[in-house]
Formats: C-alpha cells, sequence, structure tokens
C-alpha cells in the first residue's frame, strides 16, 4: 500500500509535470503561430518590394532604351539643325544678294522712269531753251550795232552785254536743272524744303502746259515745310503727277491744275487735282500697279505712277487717289512726315 502510494504520488507529480509541460508546449506553440504570421507577412512584404524592385529595374531598363533613343533622336537633330542653319545662311545670303539686285533695278527703273519723263519734257525745254538763245543773239546783234555804225558808248555795251549774260545765265540754269533732274540719284537723305522742290518741277513742265492753255493754281502753306528725303527723286514724283493731269485735260474745255499744301498732325499733305475726266471707280488701286495704264497703247508705259507710290514709300510716305466721281477730275493725295518727327527719324 506504501508502494502504491508512492507510485500514485509519483503519477500525480508525474501529471503534475506533464501539465506543466503541455502549458509550456502550448504556449511555444501560440509563440511559434506568431512567428509563422510574423513570417508570412515577411515574405509577403519581402515578395513585394521584390516585385517592386524589379518593376523597377523594368522601368529603369525602359528610361535607359528611351534615353538612348533620345539621344539618338537629339544626335540627328542637332545634325538636322546644322543642315538647317547652312540651308539658313546660305538663303540669307541669297535673299540679301536679291534685295541687292531688286533695288539695283528699282534704281534703274527709276532712272528710266526719269529719262522718259525728261524725254517728253524735251520739246518745252528746247522752246524754253530758244528764248535766252535768241535774246542773247538779240543783245549782242545790238551791241555790234553800235560798235559797227559808231554810236555806241561804254555804258550802253556793257548794259547789253550785261543782259546777254543774264541770258546766258537763265539758259545755264535750264540746262544744269534738266542736268541734275536726268542724272541717276544716289540714295542719300537731306533736308527738302517742299515748296521749292513743286516750283521746281512746275519750271520743268511748265513751257508744255502753257502751250497746252492749261492753267495751274498754286495753295502752298505759308510755312516753308521741310522733309528728309531725296530732292530729285521728289521732284520725279510731282512731275509725273503734273505730266499725268496734263493728258487728262487733253480733251476737256476747262484745263486746270491745282496743287495744295498743308501741314498737320507733323505731316506735309499735299493735293494734286486736275478738271480732267477723273478715274474710273475700282481703278483706284490698280493704277499704281507696274505697267497698268489707261492710256492709248503706245501713249504710257505705266511705270509713273508705280514709280511714284515706290518712291513715296521710300519716304515713309504715302499717296493715294482722293474721293472723285468720273467726270469730275482726279485728285492725288501724297502724305509726308515733317523732318524732326518719329517718322523721319527712321530714315
Amino acid at each position: 500500500m506504501r508502494k502504491g502510494e508512492e507510485r500514485r504520488r509519483a503519477l500525480i507529480h508525474i501529471m503534475s509535470d506533464m501539465n506543466e509541460l503541455n502549458k509550456r508546449l502550448g504556449e511555444q506553440r501560440k509563440a511559434m503561430i506568431h512567428i509563422l504570421g510574423d513570417y508570412e507577412k515577411d515574405r509577403r512584404w519581402t515578395a513585394a518590394q521584390t516585385e517592386r524592385l524589379d518593376n523597377s529595374r523594368r522601368a529603369l531598363l525602359h528610361i535607359l532604351q528611351d534615353s538612348h533613343q533620345s539621344n539618338l533622336r537629339l544626335e540627328k537633330t542637332r545634325k538636322a539643325m546644322i543642315h538647317i542653319m547652312d540651308d539658313l545662311r546660305k538663303t540669307t545670303e541669297e535673299i540679301k544678294q536679291r534685295e541687292k539686285e531688286l533695288t539695283e533695278k528699282q534704281e534703274q527703273l527709276v532712272q528710266a522712269g526719269k529719262l522718259a519723263t525728261l524725254g517728253e519734257l524735251t520739246t518745252g525745254v528746247a522752246h524754253e531753251l530758244n528764248n535766252p538763245l535768241n535774246n542773247i543773239g538779240l543783245f549782242l546783234g545790238n551791241a555790234i550795232d553800235r560798235i559797227d555804225l559808231g554810236e555806241w558808248r561804254k555804258d550802253q555795251i556793257r548794259e547789253e552785254l550785261h543782259s546777254a549774260m543774264q541770258q546766258v545765265g537763265k539758259a545755264t540754269e535750264i540746262i544744269s536743272h534738266l542736268r541734275t533732274f536726268g542724272r541717276a540719284t544716289s540714295v542719300s537723305r537731306e533736308l527738302v524744303p517742299i515748296k521749292m522742290v513743286i516750283e521746281r518741277s512746275i519750271s520743268l513742265i511748265l513751257e508744255q502746259l502753257r502751250l497746252r492753255q492749261i492753267e495751274v493754281q498754286l495753295d502752298l502753306s505759308p510755312e516753308d515745310p521741310l522733309v528728309i528725303g531725296n530732292p530729285i527723286q521728289l521732284e520725279q514724283v510731282f512731275v509725273n503727277l503734273l505730266t499725268n493731269a496734263r493728258d487728262a485735260l487733253s480733251n476737256e474745255p476747262r484745263k486746270l491744275i491745282q496743287i495744295r499744301c498743308q501741314i498737320a498732325e507733323d505731316k506735309v499733305k499735299l493735293a494734286f487735282s486736275d478738271t480732267g475726266p477723273g478715274i474710273a471707280e475700282g481703278l483706284e488701286q490698280r493704277i499704281f500697279d507696274p505697267f497698268f495704264t489707261t492710256k492709248e497703247v503706245g501713249a504710257g508705259t505705266g511705270l509713273g505712277l508705280s514709280i511714284t507710290y515706290g518712291i513715296i514709300k521710300e519716304h515713309h510716305g504715302a499717296i493715294s487717289v482722293g474721293k472723285s466721281r468720273p467726270g469730275e477730275g482726279a485728285t492725288f493725295l501724297i502724305e509726308l512726315p515733317l523732318a524732326g518727327s518719329k517718322s523721319s527719324q527712321s530714315f
């Protein structure tokens, strides 16, 4: 019985130890489960990080490939830009050359128009020169007659010779003006008194106007406006307008040319009007086109107004046709910047 009791107690101790062991095993199993859960979380996180790293690696490879392709494209673009810049340089040089040639052609065209105008003025100028030449012959003839007759006095001979010299000066002035008008002008710019240019233009064509019984009325500003430009080119503009008005009045009963000049808003405003048949509706802009003319075949080149338009534009001005109806005459309006104005400072 004692042995049995001892065994029972031993068994109780063993059972107690077994319970403790089972408890420790249970706790260890729980800890193991937690560890396995953490491990699974870590494994999933590691897998996700690995996948992200793999994706990043692939993206980086794509970026590197794109960068390489971009570098190749940039290289091609750079080469293309070099070719474009070279072509642009060549094109710019060609444009400059063309502009130079165009300027030369325009100057030649202006000169040709000027010589054509000068040719038209030859008859009137010849008549104008004939007057002082006749007077010279008359004064010298008087002096010679007085000497031959022995009736001369020193003061009388001096007076006759002085009068002859005045006529020589007048003829020389006419010829000098023609030479100045006819020569090729440079592109130089200077202060130009508009009144003087108008008067010189009228003097060139005055004899032709007189022979055709055309009256000229001037309504010029009391001031003497100055513009910056080329006096010979501006004179050519005014002569072209006067010759056009002269031709327009050939068959008109009332033959009148009016020239008005006034200053307004830092500009010189000019108006050339005639009592001719006027300009047909719709031709206000076309008449400035090269080789366009309303005259009969062989009566005009169609260059006068085109050259006039170009010269006015070169002087930073504007020319237009005033409002008029057919049969009521034509008016050409010109605006030029006054010397010292903002527009004239760009010359």
